[in-house]
């Protein structure tokens, strides 16, 4: 992935060049990291869209209305609920760290224990403080059903260092990459592959337009799409987003970061941000649930490597388009509304960021292309229960202890 690791460096003084990456309780960013990494507004062009005002709150001000809503776990609590991290229950390791499944105790000690998914730091990662006081700002703020919940968080200083952890819901069927490239499991049904694609796009959708500040995901890709046990999908991993541009800027510029292959190519030349950044990504991760391929595989012949090269050679509306879909679904699906999937990925991936869709209107695509599937498909999986729609996050008050400025 790509990846500027000096967090706590002033920007004037440290020129941080863009890699590729294979405080002391509650969290808070310094203000100077509020709207981004060492961001830089573009004055001289406006907006064509509508924007939040320069006067709406940061998500560093909501959270601070509502940091109350997330709890505050010991580490001993997080130890028991794990068996003392027992190699047993890890599900899962990245650039943060490793994912244990626990079980905690309900906080009033009378309901029964909740599965969770605890993610721990690794102190001796590049990736870590910083984004962890991301992820627990932002998922402290947002609130969707096609978002993952964060229950709660660890945060511990002592002399064997420091300790960081965050606690989710748990995700009982893992990811979407899981599933998708795993010939071990079974293969996700046509309409239910329809249903995650939906999900994860109403998330985005709230992302970029469902509240009054705008964020920015910056990493959607397969594995960040986490499946419960219906399989509906939810978003995770929040420690790379950012808040998009206020008022008449167009855009945000950090260093860029990302995961390769699924990361929009004028974001990695030039680190302007935007949330057509995030449709780039979007359309890559379509293409891999229509083919079953990742974005990126060097098992492949070397024509068939990079999944977006490769699929040009078949277009949507060519009679040979069938053969890039996933052989793991049998013919069972409905060839128009795949065309249909394929021809938004290609307008998601326009070389021209103005020239991708919005969010909701992929929702709406997609929306109506799930419908035309229903009666195509043996899958009986249904609906989900609500388009996307514009959430608002009630205001709290009650207060908690800070982190040091990041």
């Amino acid at each position: 992935m790509i990846k500027c690791f000096d967090i706590f460096k002033d920007k004037s003084k440290s020129k941080c060049k863009s890699k590729w990456r294979a405080g002391k309780s509650a969290p808070e960013l310094s203000n100077r990291s509020e709207r981004g990494d060492d961001v830089k507004a573009n004055h001289g062009a406006k907006s064509t869209g509508s924007m939040p005002s320069a006067q709406s709150k940061s998500i560093t001000e909501m959270y601070r209305e509502r940091e109350q809503n997330l709890r505050v776990f010991s580490l001993l609590e997080l130890k028991e609920a794990t068996n003392n991290f027992n190699r047993l229950l890890k599900i899962g390791e990245g650039g943060f760290g490793s994912v244990y499944k626990g079980s905690i105790k309900s906080a009033d000690g009378q309901s029964p224990p909740t599965s969770v998914a605890i993610k721990k730091l690794n102190t001796q990662g590049l990736q870590g403080h910083k984004q962890w006081i991301a992820e627990v700002q932002f998922l402290g703020v947002l609130d969707h059903p096609n978002l993952v919940k964060l229950l709660g968080y660890c945060s511990v200083d002592g002399e064997r260092g420091i300790q960081r952890l965050l606690v989710y819901e748990y995700m009982q069927n893992k990811s979407l990459e899981d599933h998708i490239f795993n010939m071990a499991v079974p293969t996700i049904p046509w309409i239910t592959r329809l249903n995650i694609m939906l999900g994860a796009a109403q998330g985005m959708a709230y992302l970029h337009e469902g509240l009054e500040v705008q964020v920015i995901y910056r990493d959607f890709k397969s594995s960040n799409v986490l499946l419960d046990k219906d399989f509906n999908p939810k978003l995770s991993d929040f420690g790379l987003a950012r808040e998009g541009p206020t008022g008449d800027r167009t855009h945000v510029s950090t260093a860029p970061v990302g995961t390769r292959g699924y990361a929009a190519p004028e974001y990695v030349e030039t680190g302007r941000l935007t949330v057509k950044s995030d449709i780039w990504s979007f359309g890559v991760v379509l293409y891999e649930i229509l083919t079953g391929r990742r974005t990126l595989d060097r098992n492949l012949p070397s024509s068939e490597q990079k999944l977006l090269e490769w699929v040009k050679q078949f277009p949507a509306d060519s009679k040979k388009f069938g053969m890039i879909m996933d052989p793991r679904l049998q013919n069972q699906y409905s060839i128009n509304a795949a065309r249909r999937i394929a021809k938004l990925a290609d307008s998601c991936l326009n070389k021209n960021p103005k020239d991708r869709p919005a969010m909701s209107q992929v929702v709406e695509i997609l929306t109506q292309t799930m419908e035309e599937s229903q009666g195509t498909s043996s899958d009986s999986r249904s609906l989900p229960n609500k388009l996307f729609r514009r959430t608002e996050v009630a205001s709290t008050s009650k207060q908690i202890p800070r982190m040091v400025q990041a």
